[in-house]
């Protein structure tokens, strides 16, 4: 049966966005602190076969799901399944949480009760975020928990630096003691699940307008930086319009959200090709001057680009 054009690339976006965390059989998923102060994650919109589980521990994320806005903060457990696609948009400076992803066959063989069947799903069966508020006392229990199952595994800037590796990435996940960490991490799984069932699920969030769901599609993918003028033509809508709307429904400027991706680009061009000099990178992550790199680098990390790639980033 010929396939429509249509489809294809309808298949070749869903493919594209699937990210593999390229996790050995050794292990049976993964555990880190995600931190604002060491590095900017991809933003890019995509989903993975794991399950996915954060614990916000400080400061505010904001993910984009099922072309809604959500923002959670601290002791917000969160809940991601394999088939959400979902988009971290933006981090307050001092956000800090855990990142969890369990394999499915973590899943199956932890969760043969009733009690626990719905972690074996692949989406919500409402729209939006499976979550919940923790109470003090299991915050802290799981927080514990998370702790002692990071002892022995890899240094947390480099965890945070290869957060959401993507297909280029020659990165793979390591842990000194794997049995200990796969045993924690069923153990983990079920002890948020039991909280989730306990408490409730809150629902806030914001309906996305289209022109918006358009400009971070476009955002997302694009290989060469557009104007704003480009932008908000792909988007159909005026500058003003667009500008004035993203900051109202995403929560942040479009021009700040532009210079996180650009970091984002920038890291990605100077750790990949070890014969860039950070002028090179910066002009290929679409920064439009050295000087406007330095600033959004040093609010970003609170110091200039080449103190903290030597001393603090340890990026080559």
């Amino acid at each position: 049966m010929a396939v429509s054009s249509t489809a294809e690339s309808l298949l070749s976006y869903i493919v594209r966005m699937q990210v593999n965390l390229k996790l050995s059989k050794t292990y049976d998923g993964l555990l880190f602190l995600s931190d604002s102060t060491r590095h900017p994650q991809e933003i890019h919109s995509h989903h993975h076969r794991e399950l996915e589980l954060n614990v916000i521990v400080r400061g505010s994320i904001t993910y984009v799901v099922d072309g809604r806005r959500f923002t959670f903060f601290p002791r917000t457990l969160i809940w991601l399944f394999p088939h959400q696609e979902h988009q971290l948009v933006d981090r307050s400076a001092n956000a800090q949480f855990y990142v969890a992803a369990f394999k499915p066959t973590l899943v199956t063989k932890s969760c043969r009760s009733a009690l626990n069947q719905g972690l074996k799903r692949n989406s919500v069966e409402h729209e939006g975020v499976l979550n919940t508020l923790l109470d003090p006392e299991s915050f802290e229990l799981i927080r514990n928990i998370m702790d002692s199952l990071m002892l022995g595994s890899l240094d947390a800037d480099i965890l945070d630096k290869e957060a959401g590796f993507g297909p280029a990435s020659d990165f793979c996940f390591e842990h000194r003691d794997p049995d200990a960490l796969n045993a924690g991490l069923g153990y983990l799984m079920l002890i948020c699940w039991r909280s989730q069932l306990k408490n409730k699920t809150t629902h806030d969030s914001i309906v996305l307008h289209p022109v918006i769901r358009r400009a971070l599609k476009c955002l997302s993918e694009e290989k060469k930086e557009s104007s704003l003028e480009e932008l908000a033509n792909a988007c159909g809508a005026s500058k003003s319009y667009l500008s004035r709307k993203f900051h109202e429904q995403i929560g942040v400027p479009l021009n700040r959200y532009r210079n996180s991706l650009r970091l984002s680009r920038f890291f990605r061009h100077y750790q990949e090709d070890g014969r860039k000099t950070i002028t090179d990178a910066v002009y290929a992550a679409g920064f439009g001057s050295y000087a406007q790199f330095y600033k959004v680098f040093a609010q970003a990390y609170g110091q200039g680009p080449r103190d903290a790639l030597a001393a603090k980033l340890r990026i080559r």
